[in-house]
């Protein structure tokens, strides 16, 4: 069974950091890439950041580069995004998802097949 998991969410005020780690089992996570998305109430499911089976390709959206960071540790399975001065803009259910592809080619989620049930990260004083 291909299953993701997301872990790292919660309360935090604004300035704050985050990490949130996204595990996978039954198959392995360097085969592909692998991305994160958020999703705000009301709002439709933004792709934030994408890395490449190998590592050495990263992307981000607009909205977030130079605050967060993608990496992954493939002798562990996992990918970890690193979220660094939150804004309340940031609130939102994120997700990571396996890409149907090796390559960062899109962050859309019709890249993206398997998707874990997401991490709620609220961003509040």
């Amino acid at each position: 069974q291909l299953q993701i998991v997301e872990s790292g969410g919660g309360l935090v005020q604004p300035g704050g950091s985050l990490r949130l780690s996204c595990v996978a089992s039954g198959f392995t996570l360097d085969s592909s890439a692998i991305g994160w998305f958020r999703q705000a109430p009301g709002k439709g499911r933004e792709g934030i950041s994408c890395i490449s089976g190998s590592g050495e390709i990263s992307r981000y959206a607009d909205s977030v580069e130079g605050r967060f960071t993608i990496s992954r540790d493939n002798a562990k399975n996992t990918v970890a995004l690193q979220m660094t001065s939150l804004k309340s803009e940031d609130t939102a259910v994120y997700y990571c998802a396996r890409g149907r592809y090796y390559h960062c080619s899109g962050i859309v989620p019709a890249n993206f097949d398997v998707w874990g049930q997401g991490t709620q990260v609220t961003v509040s004083s």
